[in-house]
């Protein structure tokens, strides 16, 4: 499979070592200022950028009809209007929050445990995530798919950033540390006890994974998709 890398940074690198050990080409690795070019050499275009230039990116890509796997977070309030480029151009796409097989498990943990608490009001429920500093986004994009899937089981339907509590409203606590790759943290807590489920991730090379075995995936597909499908979730 032959591979175009959109952004370059220590994600880029990551994705470029686990391909090539795959026995995959990265035709084409195009950084904050290079051109795009030679992307229509590739089988699959993997898009890492930031929430500044990833909608411009996909309005970019979209037409080429090559499959993008986009792991920038930061632009979801236009995901309809990304999905209908896509139906219009007959393209492909897989998007998500978070490309790590463990995190994506644990979204489905987290809607199992939210499941399970509805019926225990008593409980008040948190989300903690931390970061490097160089991220940009805050909340993640992985906590507020986190939040999701609290509110596809439980009356709180908003989400607010910082820790106090807001009537049917979760906090999310968005912290940035140095050298943090990503943990993030659904708390339920009363005064008797507390329920935590954690999620760390040690490396980069577990979103890098994800992305490759989603562009693996994509091929010959069309429409989009998000990590459940890619994983028969």
């Amino acid at each position: 499979m032959k591979i175009a890398l959109l952004g370059y940074g220590k994600m880029g690198k990551a994705i470029e070592r686990i391909a090539l050990e795959r026995d995959h080409t990265v035709v084409t690795k195009v950084g904050r200022n290079d051109s795009m070019e030679d992307i229509t050499k590739a089988d699959v275009i993997i898009e890492f950028t930031s929430p500044e230039s990833v909608l411009g990116n996909l309005k970019y890509l979209i037409p080429t009809q090559i499959p993008i796997v986009c792991g920038t977070t930061g632009w979801n309030q236009h995901l309809p209007e990304i999905t209908k480029l896509v139906t219009k151009y007959n393209s492909t796409m897989v998007y998500a929050s978070n490309f790590s097989l463990g995190v994506n498990i644990f979204f489905e943990l987290n809607k199992k445990l939210a499941q399970m608490m509805t019926g225990f009001k008593e409980y008040n429920v948190k989300i903690k995530e931390i970061h490097h500093t160089e991220k940009k986004d805050a909340p993640s994009g992985t906590a507020i798919t986190l939040f999701e899937g609290l509110s596809e089981n439980m009356e709180k339907q908003n989400w607010h950033l910082g820790t106090g509590l807001k009537k049917n409203s979760v906090p999310i606590d968005a912290v940035r540390q140095d050298d943090i790759k990503g943990t993030h943290s659904v708390t339920y807590q009363n005064e008797i006890d507390q329920i935590k489920i954690t999620h760390t991730a040690n490396t980069r090379e577990g979103f890098a994974l994800g992305s490759i075995i989603a562009a693996e995936w994509i091929i010959n597909k069309k429409g989009i998709y998000t990590m459940k499908e890619v994983l028969g979730l």
